[in-house]
């Protein structure tokens, strides 16, 4: 996948967009911000929570639509779309045999800026930093040297003795497990005849699996064994040995190895996650009383530190709830810049996700999938009709087993498990909103003046970013001051927000090319100044999405 040197690579024209993805943009938008309006009026330490209680009537249902409609499926969306563009602006590299890596590192640059002044600034939920770890890991996992890899994993592990720099261990972990995506992905090692040509990333993974098991039977059999290594190890060992399966029976397939890659990334994490859920909801810890005093100890001491930690986190919700309600914004911007500084590197984590989604991403535009949408119809319609009741649906599962935690049930209140089942739904429910927008698109019905939604999702950047500065100022102490409105209030908020956006940017677009945010973005990615203005007016290309 590498690209040649050559002429520099330009901003993309009109004519070169693919237009599904601008209406795919708009519409996740729509989400994003049904999502995020709740914490412009509650703490972000709360994020993950689930559904707040002591909600009835109309605000109880809008809560439990977009917990379980909603939540989760956007930022997959956009991870989806963020896959996409990547490939797009790979795919014109290479059909112009123009130079790519650098101003793709200069546009993860820029995005990762304004992901960090985003947070301080404006609001603590912001996702642009976190695209651009992932976006950054992505080029690991495709273009990443087994010698650099290896160095920089050292740098990081010796940095991590320092004293305050211990995040540092974890960003190793994360660079090894993008470089053993990156073998998968781009590996063509095989055993000879007596393994029967078999990938060596398949016996590894299969390996691994076996050890897993093998040591999990073991904890079992040891009577002071931790509780969480007797399920974790088995757990682990039957993931891998599975990937493992499948990568030698599927690895053949060259094309396909993005998608399948990402499909895998995201299930593995969240299986593992599931399961370790299942196994505290199904085997809770037994009681002190009943087991051996050095078990007992441990039983407490797990006790305390899960006191510890709560009783931290309703500090920090405290503090950001009066901050937010009643401080200045100069207090507001002190108190995000230590949240931002506190979780950046933690998103080496994060991205361990998001690349599985930029993969798959990926695959749907250098397949040909999304630049011919109205020739893979039949595809759209087989996620549509699968992915949105599959991925709905074990949302709705957990919503039966938790809809927020207990605080010190120690995962004996099925929370996990639940956030496990709608995280796991998240991916075939994003496909299938996906594909159901690129079917309406293409419909021959009114459905298909969802086209609209074009000029606002090519202005994805300008309105994501200013939706946060008008909920910020309309909902914090230091603007109008409105923390805490009902949820029926946060949609209707929601509704003129988004009305106003659109038709904004087909105001804003019919006379410029770009928006505000997208042209400081690309000026930066191509290190040349784009035309703004349009020399005439010209009739905006929705129509032309929905051809």
């Amino acid at each position: 996948m590498e690209t040649p040197a050559g002429k520099a690579l330009t901003p993309v024209v009109g004519s070169e967009r693919i237009q599904s993805l601008d209406v795919v943009r708009g519409f996740a938008l729509i989400g994003i911000l049904m999502m995020n309006v709740e914490y412009f009026n509650r703490p972000i330490a709360q994020l993950g929570s689930g559904m707040q209680t002591g909600l009835s009537g109309a605000n109880l249902w809008i809560s439990w639509f977009v917990q379980y409609f909603v939540v989760g499926k956007f930022w997959t969306i956009f991870s989806l779309l963020f896959g996409m563009g990547f490939a797009v602006m790979l795919s014109r590299a290479e059909q112009s045999q123009r130079s790519f890596l650098v101003p793709y590192m200069r546009r993860i640059a820029a995005l990762a800026v304004f992901g960090a002044l985003h947070s301080i600034f404006l609001w603590s939920g912001d996702i642009l930093f976190s695209y651009a770890v992932g976006a950054a890991a992505l080029l690991i996992v495709l273009y990443g040297k087994p010698k650099w890899i290896a160095a920089a994993i050292a740098v990081c592990v010796g940095c991590g003795f320092i004293p305050g720099f211990d995040a540092m261990f974890g960003i190793a972990g994360g660079i090894a497990f993008f470089s053993l995506a990156g073998w998968w992905l781009r590996g063509e090692q095989r055993f000879k005849k007596r393994f029967g040509r078999s990938p060596v990333i398949a016996f590894m993974l299969m390996l691994l699996g076996a050890i897993g098991i093998v040591a999990g039977a073991v904890m079992w059999a040891l009577p002071a064994a931790p509780r969480e290594a007797r399920f974790a190890l088995p757990i682990l060992g039957v993931a891998l040995l599975t990937l493992g399966y499948l990568t030698k029976r599927y690895h053949d397939d060259k094309p396909a190895r993005p998608w399948r890659l990402g499909v895998g990334i995201y299930c593995f994490s969240f299986f593992m996650m599931t399961a370790a859920g299942a196994s505290m909801y199904f085997f809770p810890e037994k009681p002190a009383t009943v087991l051996s005093k050095e078990a007992a100890k441990k039983v407490e001491e797990r006790k305390a530190e899960r006191a510890k930690n709560r009783a931290k986190r309703e500090e920090q919700i405290a503090k950001e709830t009066k901050v937010m309600t009643a401080g200045t914004y100069g207090e507001a911007v002190a108190l995000r810049a230590e949240r931002w500084k506190e979780h950046a590197p933690g998103e080496v984590g994060f991205a361990t996700i998001l690349i599985g989604m930029f993969l798959i991403g990926t695959w749907f535009v250098r397949s040909g999938v999304m630049e011919n949408a109205r020739a893979h119809l039949p595809l759209f319609r087989k996620l549509a009709l699968y992915g949105l009741p599959l991925g709905i649906g074990l949302g709705l599962l957990g919503s039966t087993i938790a809809m927020h935690p207990i605080p010190g049930s120690g995962g004996a209140d099925g929370w996990q498990l639940a956030s496990g089942l709608q995280m796991l739904g998240n991916l075939p429910a994003s496909l299938g909103y996906v594909s159901l927008v690129i079917l309406l698109l293409h419909s021959a019905s009114a459905f298909n003046k969802i086209s609209v939604l074009a000029p606002f999702g090519r202005m994805a950047l300008t309105n994501y970013l200013s939706q946060s500065l008008i909920a910020s100022l309309f909902f914090f102490g230091y603007g109008f001051g409105n923390w805490g409105v009902s949820r029926v209030d946060q949609m209707l908020f929601v509704a003129a927000v988004v009305v106003f956006q659109v038709a904004f940017s087909h105001f804003w677009l019919a006379r410029f090319r770009y928006g505000p945010m997208e042209w400081l973005w690309r000026a930066i990615t191509y290190w040349t100044i784009p035309p703004m203005r349009n020399k005439t007016v010209p009739t905006l290309p929705v129509a032309e999405a929905a051809a």
